[in-house]
């Protein structure tokens, strides 16, 4: 069950990594533009707006997926990667960070392959697929 639970906790922070960082370029590098050039504020408005209620649901999920990775509490690591969606671009940059450094060490440890939490399995399929076996080559007789 640790594996499974481990395995969706990371799919979670990854997605919402992810929908967070665009989020958040949109209203930077579109909406700010457009909010002081155009005096349109349509953009910043509602995409601030869901960028605020994304970031919040971010929070929780990286909070969690720290906890089962094990990272510790209050560490400059933990707190990197709670804030990384309050920088554009810097979730992306987090979220490779701490795949290679605790996400992947955590699941090999709890016998996933990693990457196993990088996209959701298919229906009815396994989360890990057997690795295939190399055939040996044939020799003409």
């Amino acid at each position: 069950m640790r594996a499974e639970a481990l395995v969706t906790a990371v799919r979670r922070y990854r997605i919402m990594a992810y929908v967070t960082g665009v989020v958040l370029m949109v209203l930077v590098f579109v909406g700010i533009p457009l909010q002081i050039f155009a005096h349109n504020t349509f953009v910043v408005n509602y995409v601030g707006t869901t960028h605020g209620i994304l970031y919040m649901i971010y929070i929780v999920c990286a909070f969690l997926m720290t906890r089962r990775v094990q990272m510790k509490l209050a560490t400059p690591s933990t707190l990197i990667v709670l804030l990384a969606g309050t920088i554009p671009v810097l979730t992306f940059v987090v979220e490779r960070w701490v795949t290679h450094r605790y996400i992947d060490p955590a699941l090999a440890a709890a016998g996933v392959a990693p990457g196993a939490g990088a996209a959701p399995a298919a229906a009815g399929q396994p989360a890990v697929q057997p690795a295939a076996q190399p055939s040996s080559p044939q020799r003409p007789s």
